[in-house]
Order: C-alpha cells, then sequence, then structure tokens
C-alpha cells in the first residue's frame, strides 16, 4: 500500500496476479477415433522454483506478484495496468523451458504501498500512515506498522501538525519484509483495540498466521473498516525500484493510500499489517499483508 504524504511524495507501484486450473480426468478405456485429452504437464518444485525466479529476476519493475501454488503445481503471476502485454512476454521468455509453470492473470489498477493504518498517523519526514497493532515488551509500550512507513526512521505524531508527539521509530525492515515498531515517549493512550470506525473498537487478544479463504476485515485511516477473505499466501509482491517483499498474505479487502501498516485481523485475533495493493474501495481491489507473528518475533513483543 502507498503512504499518504501531504508533501506529495511519490509512491510505488505493485502487481499481482493469481489464477487456478483444474486436472480434468480421463476414462480408463477410449473409444476408438475418440479424441483423447492432452496429459496435464506437472512441475516438480525445484522447477517452480527456477520459474519463480525467472519472474523476480525479470527485467520487469514492479506491477507483479506471485506465489508458488502446490495446489495448481503452477506459478502463479498477477500483473497490474502497468505491465503491457510485452513485458509479460519478455517474463515468460526469461523462464525459457519454464514457461508453461507460469499462470499469469491481470489485475485491474496498479499496485502500491499504501502508507496509513487504523489510526492516523504522521511522520515528520513528511507521510501519513496507519497504526497497526499495540504492542509490549515488559514495561514498555511500542505499536507496529508497515515497514516502508517507517524508513529512515522517522518520529511519530497523532496530527498533522506534528503538534502532539508519539515516539521515535525503534525498528524498521523493508524491503524483504515490511514492519517496523515505533516506541512510545509520550503519554498518548495506547489501548489494545483496533478502531472499527463505527464509534466503536475492537479488542485484540491474539496473533496468528492467516488460512486460505479465512474471512478477514481491516482497519485504515483513509478507508476505516473493510472485509474480505484471504485469497492467497506467501506472495512475492515487487513495488518497483527494487522494493521487492516476500511473504505476504493476500486478500480481496480493499485499501487506498494512507491505510499502510493497519491492521488485518478476525475477530480479536490479529493476523497482519497492510502493505499494499492495486485498486481501491470504489471498483474493489487486491490488497497484500505483512503476516503479523513474523513481526512480534522478530521485535520480541507481545500484543497488549
Amino acid at each position: 500500500m502507498k503512504r499518504t504524504n501531504p508533501h506529495r511524495r511519490g509512491t510505488r507501484r505493485l502487481g499481482l496476479t493469481a489464477a487456478t486450473t483444474g486436472l480434468l480426468a480421463m476414462a480408463a478405456f477410449v473409444m476408438p477415433g475418440s479424441a483423447q485429452a492432452e496429459p496435464v504437464e506437472t512441475f516438480s518444485a525445484s522447477q517452480l522454483a527456477a520459474a519463480s525466479d525467472a519472474v523476480l529476476t525479470s527485467d520487469v519493475d514492479g506491477g507483479k506478484a506471485w506465489t508458488v501454488d502446490e495446489e495448481t503445481n503452477r506459478v502463479l503471476l498477477s500483473v497490474d495496468e502497468t505491465v503491457t502485454d510485452a513485458e509479460v512476454d519478455s517474463i515468460l521468455k526469461d523462464a525459457g523451458s519454464l514457461a508453461d509453470a507460469i499462470t499469469v492473470e491481470h489485475m485491474p489498477g496498479t499496485l502500491e504501498r499504501y502508507i496509513a493504518g487504523g489510526d492516523a498517523i504522521y511522520a515528520d519526514a513528511g507521510w501519513r500512515c496507519s497504526a497497526g497493532v499495540n504492542v509490549q515488551s515488559g514495561s514498555t509500550y511500542y505499536f507496529i506498522t508497515a515497514g516502508h512507513c517507517t524508513e529512515g526512521f522517522p518520529d511519530w505524531y497523532t496530527n498533522s501538525s506534528l503538534s502532539t508527539y508519539i515516539g521515535p521509530t525503534a525498528g524498521s525492515s523493508f524491503p524483504g519484509n515490511d514492519y517496523g515498531i515505533v516506541r512510545y515517549d509520550s503519554s498518548v493512550p495506547h489501548p489494545g483495540t483496533v478502531n472499527l470506525y463505527n464509534g466503536s473498537t475492537r479488542d485484540i487478544t491474539a496473533a496468528a498466521n492467516a488460512s486460505n479463504g479465512q474471512s478477514v476485515q481491516r482497519s485504515g485511516s483513509t478507508t476505516g473498516l473493510r472485509s474480505g477473505t484471504v485469497t492467497g499466501l506467501n506472495y512475492t509482491v515487487d513495488y518497483g525500484g527494487g522494493d521487492v517483499v516476500s511473504g505476504l498474505t493476500r486478500t480481496n479487502a480493499c485499501a487506498e493510500g494512507g491505510d499502510s501498516g493497519g491492521p488485518f485481523f478476525s475477530g480479536n485475533t490479529v493476523l497482519g499489517l497492510t502493505s499494499g495493493g492495486s485498486g481501491n474501495c470504489s471498483f474493489g481491489g487486491t490488497t497484500f499483508y505483512q503476516p503479523i507473528v513474523e513481526a512480534l518475533n522478530a521485535y520480541g513483543v507481545r500484543v497488549i
């Protein structure tokens, strides 16, 4: 997702696609003269890994997201509207004899980072993101947000005029991962809840990894509360300019700029942080999330 920048800081794009295939069962006996279906080609784990590497190292910068899907035995590649047919052909050419291992899907909109979160937070570097989830280690309190928001270790405030201080960035991991942590160095309240943008909040009491098909919600300072379903796991997303993030969860819950870093959750369990996506909340879109458990383990913190 992109971070909203009141000073017009540029955002980067990102692309994605996914598709599914089915196997056609053939009868044990075929009548003379009848057509026989072509066998479906299968690929080894090493071949799929090589096809995935070809997508990663292609000259197409940004606008793509992909995963190795064991169920379909294919690399599922999603590309956004900035990726041309010629560029798709270039990716397949780079894969060589493994081009048939790649299933391509076109998605609407442009992949980008969505800088923002549950409640709006403002960096002194000039952009807006969303707080993810409040956490603690011992007697010290923090919040987790997107790593592309915490790049450069900015200080954070509750308002765009930067008059109410929250605290400094204490850790940041982007690209590769997309999580960062900010320490509360002021008296700003830090309850263990998520803003539902309807006058109420949701207590967050646990953290877990998402599962395919799971119903989820996400909260962000631009588009409020949105719902969707997990549609894929372990995606790699190329936002362009070398900003490649792996291990992301894909959903069909929409989001927009400024929603980056905000939490996605199911019930009282937080699952991840908004990273980026394609489309918007007017015509729908695809979003990607940094799994929260990885971030909590990296910083040795727990949800409040």
